[in-house]
């Protein structure tokens, strides 16, 4: 295949313009899709003085000639001109000055304005010195004494020409504005201006604005309004013949061939082709083509490519992979696809049948951290209270259960047991916070796992599924085939289907009733089969490298890197997202089928902040109460033999320890009751309305009943029970009850 360049640039002299645009004409090359551009010495000669016979062959014609900007000074100039050349030249009718006059004109005026700054001191010549035999007429010229003076004085000159702004750049004169003409009819309509800073313009501005809103429409050859892309294959030369696979059962969303019976046409659709048709679109010429179908007996791609090789076939076009083998013999452009083979595998849901479910919410590191801070809380709460608390006390086993019921009683907040210590309600508020916020996302999670459908692949590890002798499924013609023997698949463990379709009624036996376990396939051919049965099965990693879909070529083609960069202009841009919504659906209409049931599952890393603030408060309040221990029995806790051992002053540790305090109010309200048998409350202040008022005798020696004698007894103690008196449903007593303490 050749390529030819349907754009063409002429500069040459006029007459030899006048006989290429005939001969081009003749053959055709005047006509659509043809793009002719004049350099500005031809568009000067045949726009200057236009001719019915020239322009007649040049129409739709690009031509660039300087820009002269229309001023009063150039009009003045052209009829001081025409009056002095018509003067001179009577027998001269075409007085009218080309750009070539004005420039020279202007350069002449530079010249003098330099002549005047440099001076005209010194206008002596240096001869060359130069043998006589080897020196050419340009040797023999001498060299200006005042010329460095001269060239630095026109550098700098600046000023107001007939062809516009005249002045240098680095020693270059400054590059004028272009003008952009279109050949219609007998003359040149103006399209635009191009000027170095500016750009195509419709105008001259005084800033730099690149607008090119105000171009004009430009008329080719042939009366095309679109500029031709430029290049094409020759017309002398078929289309591209581009071979497509004919795939009877399979994924047929890639590719798919269709004959009309009524037409005899044959129809070629698909998602590969649908790319490629959008791929030759992006690129900056015409590439004309046609699609062949073509059978595979073989069933295999391989055959297929190699037809390219073969030269039957100029490229193909399909969901064919980029492996290295194929590689060898032709030439891919980039892949189009996302790369890589992956595995397919059924999803279940066993969580609601299973009878240890209630077991999945917590994590197992936080089941045990939850269990020991438990028991953590119910010794530091037994601690705190103990020695003060009645509801604490007992034998060993008593004081045991009542701590550690207390402390799981807090899981549904019904502890019945009060508190005393003001250190132990702290600890207990604190991790009654703990204990609401576990509780709470323990039964969120396990409602999840009961109420909503909890997917979990039924296999996760492609070793165990070798190791276990589990069947797997690849496509017919695939060559994920040789990619499975690799990884150490037993080949009579293969098994091909042709179609998504074959591949569920495969999955739906089962590994052990002559279906699969497992399929491999690239991922778009598993991202496709996952929009059909996204609710059934779920795409595992690793996924394995691979090249993706590309188009093939012949070795060596030209069109291979154009193609490339046309894929990367798609792919990047919205038309490719378009493509693959009208063939594979939009993102998001089928639910994510690869959610797992660990992403409800709490884990200790979620509370460990709550469980160290629960545990500082503990030790802390600990810390104090063992402070406070210490100090208030510190007279018993020193032993009355200095040389006690450490074993004895233990023991004597641990016996006050477990003693009641007999120093708190409660305790001394315990005896009180124990010793008058009233039962007072077991905490805080005893209640007003219930309490035993002691009172004696008056000891008046005045009173009558006063004994003075040396056997008198001692002062009765008299206990009224305040109930009695001011319970109003019972009966008022009618003698006060007298303790006599001493009898």
């Amino acid at each position: 295949m050749t390529m030819q360049t349907r754009v063409f640039i002429v500069h040459m002299y006029g007459y030899l313009g006048t006989r290429l645009f005939a001969k081009a004409k003749e053959i055709g090359m005047m006509s659509e899709g043809y793009v002719w551009i004049m350099t500005d010495g031809l568009t000067t000669d045949f726009l200057s003085s236009p001719s019915p016979s020239v322009t007649d062959t040049i129409q739709g014609v690009l031509g660039i000639k300087p820009y002269v900007p229309r001023t009063k000074e150039l009009e003045n100039f052209r009829v001081r001109w025409k009056r002095k050349f018509l003067q001179d030249n009577p027998n001269n009718i075409d007085a009218e000055l080309s750009i070539y006059g004005l420039w020279a004109y202007d350069a002449t005026k530079a010249l003098a304005r330099a002549v005047e700054k440099a001076g005209a001191t010194n206008f002596g010549f240096q001869k060359a010195n130069v043998s006589s035999s080897s020196s050419t007429d340009l040797a023999t010229l001498g060299v200006s004494l005042n010329g460095p003076n001269l060239l630095q004085a026109l550098s700098n000159t600046s000023f107001k020409g007939l062809t516009g702004d005249y002045h240098f750049v680095d020693g270059q004169l400054q590059s004028p504005a272009f003008q952009i003409v279109n050949v219609n009819g007998n003359g040149g309509r103006e399209v635009g201006l191009w000027t170095p800073t500016q750009g195509l313009v419709k105008q001259l501005e005084p800033t730099n604005s690149t607008s090119m809103s105000g171009i004009s429409t430009a008329i080719f050859p042939g009366d095309a309004t679109v500029a031709p892309k430029g290049w094409e294959i020759p017309t002398n030369e078929k289309k591209l013949k581009i071979g497509v696979p004919v795939i009877k059962d399979g994924f047929v969303e890639f590719v798919a061939v269709t004959k009309d019976p009524s037409s005899n046409t044959t129809k070629v659709t698909g998602y590969c082709i649908d790319v490629f048709d959008a791929v030759v679109k992006a690129l900056p010429y015409a590439l004309p083509y046609e699609y062949i179908p073509h059978a595979m007996p073989a069933g295999t791609y391989d055959d297929l490519a190699y037809q390219v090789y073969l030269k039957n076939y100029d490229a193909v076009v399909g969901d064919v992979s980029i492996v290295f083998n194929r590689s060898l013999y032709i030439d891919y452009t980039l892949p189009f696809t996302e790369s890589g083979v992956s595995m397919i595998v059924p999803i279940a849901d066993n969580n609601s049948k299973n009878a240890w479910v209630f077991m999945k919410p917590l994590t197992w590191d936080l089941w045990v951290s939850s269990f020991f801070f438990f028991l953590f809380i119910g010794f530091v709460v037994w601690v705190l209270e103990h020695r003060i608390n009645e509801d604490f006390r007992g034998s060993a086993s008593d004081q045991a259960g009542t701590s550690f019921w207390f402390s799981f009683s807090t899981m549904v907040f019904a502890q019945r047991e009060k508190l005393v210590s003001n250190l132990a309600r702290a600890v207990v508020i604190i991790w009654f916070f703990v204990v609401l916020v576990l509780t709470q996302s323990y039964t969120a999670s396990l409602t999840s796992l009961l109420t909503v459908q909890q997917l979990q692949p039924t296999v996760t590890d492609v070793h165990d599924l070798i190791m276990k002798g589990g069947y797997v499924g690849y496509l017919k013609g695939s060559f994920v085939r040789e990619i499975l023997l690799g990884l150490g698949f037993d080949e009579s463990k293969l098994m091909m289907y042709n179609s998504p379709e074959e591949c569920h009624e495969l999955f739906s036996k089962g590994s052990g009733n002559g279906g699969i376990a497992a399929a491999f396939d690239e991922v778009p051919y598993m991202k496709l089969f996952l929009s059909k049965y996204c609710t059934k099965y779920t795409m595992i990693d690793p996924t394995f490298k691979t090249g993706g879909f590309g188009f093939v070529f012949p070795k060596g083609s030209p069109l291979v890197p154009d193609i490339s960069r046309a894929i990367l202009n798609v792919t990047e841009g919205d038309k490719m997202k378009q493509i693959e919504d009208a063939w594979f659906g939009k993102k998001g209409s089928c639910p994510d089928s690869s959610t797992s049931v660990s992403s409800n599952i709490l884990s200790l890393k979620s509370f460990w902040g709550l469980f160290l603030i629960a545990g500082l408060a503990a030790f802390l309040a600990l810390i104090i109460f063992i402070a406070m221990f210490v100090y208030r029995e510190r007279r018993d806790l020193r032993p009355s033999d200095p040389a006690a051992s450490i074993w004895d002053r233990t023991k004597n540790f641990f016996r006050i320890f477990i003693q009641r305090d007999s120093t708190s109010q409660t305790s001394r309200q315990m005896e009180l009751t124990d010793r008058n048998g009233i039962s007072l409350p077991s905490m805080g202040v005893p209640s007003p309305s219930a309490f035993s008022v002691h009172t004696q005798f008056p000891e008046d020696p005045s009173s009558t009943d006063y004994d003075s004698s040396p056997n008198r007894q001692a002062p009765q103690e008299a206990v009224i029970n305040i109930d009695q008196l001011t319970n109003q449903n019972q009966e008022r007593p009618t003698a006060l009850e007298i303790d006599h303490e001493n009898n």
